[in-house]
């Protein structure tokens, strides 16, 4: 029996845009003579349908037009993910689709309930396991979260008996050390079934969720045997055949190939960056080159993803902008061939200096005056953004997002935030890669060695405000993304008072960060649906 895997980039609520990609694919996978075609999970509405649904016509139009998509289904089986309605409820469902209808559906079992995942929330579970027989080959069926909990999948499947192919239909968004994890449990199904399995992950960029594809079939000895594309839409095939009690599957695309963690972490906000910004409608982006290291990276980024005609930089400098990074600015923008504005700011500051100069109290030596710079640089892209109808990215880091070391408003105005899960010492690193995979100096190498500055007073440097980023950096991954206590940081010698400066500016600038554009997801604790804390809050950490 050949069977194929069709790793495609659905649209969340393109029902029939994306029942017309399914069927493209299905074409396809016939004319490479495949039996039975592999569909992501939710292939139909999109993952995560979140709220959507809530509205019973949104779940009446799943089920509608998957059976519309049913009648074109004429050659082989296809297995489809959609939002199928149950009275006043609905369940999470793959459908097999064989002779022009939908021959049998799937539930999904188990529903993941934690970090992004609330499908608790819409879902209820199934209780019944489905297997269907092709071409002599007995097939299991199951959704994403089922196969991550053995015990649980071996008991759910002992009522089937013997199978030879476990199918799992995922939409499994991409973090750092996600494929590790996925590898490891398609190993112990394996060993637990003595089947083979075949893997079939969403791909594409979903508001901050980043989904990675990387399909695999893996036989029945554990071996890899092919991986679909990291990042990209793909289809590919495989055969398995059954003698006596042996299995043996063959495919002719490539085994699975080891990526470094920097390029998949670039490759994910290129994928985020495109899909936001072309899935919400925009065909161009702008945003704010400073000279500095972040939007710099975030320039390189937007380039890659969107195309360098469809990236307009805009350096908005004052007084305090050393001559250094507003040539580095220039030279960014034309290492990436992208257009490139000059407004300054400093007329402008003044203008706003003498108005507020009558209010009592008002000192532009401050901190207020600092951000009053970042304020007027926001609303020069917002406008612009108005203008020429082009979506605004913003280029502050998790480091600065975590600390609060931001201006509502200023820097943090606009749609969407390229690098708000990349901590400031992997944006050095994504810096180093992009002038490495490129064989040429595209960010200056000035504005890698430089110390970072948000240049809004005289000689200003970061590292007044806030430890040196290698050192926030590891509390940061403590704090925040595994959620150690101060006690536990001090306890594995990082310096208590800066640990306890840092957790007090983490814990007072929630409020901040619920405010702030979406950004792609890149870690297991982003700021966000992973990290839900009030802003409200006078629990004091220990």
């Amino acid at each position: 029996m050949r069977f194929a895997l069709a790793q495609i980039n659905s649209v969340v609520g393109d029902l029939q845009g994306n029942a017309e990609k399914i069927l493209q694919f299905y074409n396809k996978a016939v004319e490479g003579k495949a039996e039975l075609i592999i569909f992501p999970e939710l292939a139909l509405c999109g993952y995560p349908p979140e709220d959507l649904l809530y509205k019973k016509h949104f779940l009446e139009e799943n089920l509608q037009i998957m059976q519309e998509l049913a009648k074109n289904i004429t050659k082989g089986t296809i297995i489809a993910g959609f939002a199928e309605p149950r009275g006043y409820h609905c369940c999470n469902s793959a459908a097999i689709i064989t002779e022009g209808k939908i021959s049998t559906i799937y539930r999904k079992g188990l529903l993941p309930n934690y970090g992004v995942f609330d499908e608790a929330r819409y879902f209820d579970p199934g209780d019944k396991p489905v297997a269907i027989e092709i071409g002599g080959i007995k097939c299991a069926i199951t959704i994403c979260r089922d196969i991550w909990e053995i015990d649980w999948l071996s008991k759910f499947l002992s009522k089937l008996g013997k199978f030879e192919l476990l199918v799992n239909i995922s939409s499994s968004p991409f973090s750092l050390d996600k494929l590790p994890l996925r590898q490891s449990v398609i190993e112990d199904v394996v060993n637990e079934f003595a089947a083979c399995v075949c893997y079939c992950n969403m791909v594409g960029g979903q508001d901050e969720l980043v989904f990675d594809g990387r399909s695999v079939i893996v036989d029945s000895e554990g071996n890899p045997i092919a991986q679909a594309k990291g990042f990209e839409e793909d289809l590919i095939f495989a055969d398995i055949t059954k003698e006596d009690d042996s299995i043996k599957i063959e495919c002719s695309a490539t085994a699975p190939g080891q990526t470094e963690k920097i390029e998949d972490i670039y490759n994910a906000l290129i994928l985020g960056t495109r899909d936001y910004t072309i899935k919400n409608g925009f065909k161009k982006v702008l945003l704010g080159i400073s000279g500095g290291i972040d939007s710099s990276v975030v320039a390189a980024v937007a380039a890659e993803a969107l195309g360098k005609e469809n990236v307009i930089g805009v350096t908005m400098p004052s007084k305090f902008n050393t001559n250094e990074t507003k040539s580095d600015a220039a030279k960014l923008a034309e290492n990436l061939g992208i257009d490139f504005l000059t407004i300054p700011i400093q007329n402008t500051l003044e203008e706003f200096d003498i108005s507020l100069m009558q209010v009592k109290g008002w000192d532009n030596k401050g901190i207020a005056y600092e951000n009053l710079q970042a304020r007027i640089r926001g609303t020069i892209l917002m406008t612009l953004s108005n203008q020429f109808d082009a979506l605004v990215l913003t280029t502050g880091n998790k480091s600065e997002t975590a600390v609060g070391y931001s201006t509502l408003y200023g820097d943090t105005a606009g749609g969407f935030a390229v690098i708000k899960d990349v901590l400031k010492t992997m944006v050095y690193e994504l810096a180093k890669y992009i002038n490495s995979k490129a064989q040429k100096e595209i960010i200056p190498k000035t504005v890698i060695k430089r110390a970072p500055s948000a240049e809004l007073r005289e000689n200003q440097k970061d590292s007044d405000s806030l430890p040196d980023y290698d050192l926030l950096d590891k509390i940061l991954a403590g704090y925040v993304e595994q959620d150690k206590s101060i006690q536990q940081l001090i306890d594995s010698h990082l310096p208590a008072e800066q640990v306890l400066k840092t957790a007090r500016l983490v814990d007072r600038n929630e409020y901040k960060r619920r405010q702030s554009p979406p950004g792609v997801k890149i870690t297991t604790k982003a700021f966000g649906k992973d990290r839900r804390l009030p802003i409200t809050n006078r629990y004091i950490p220990k």
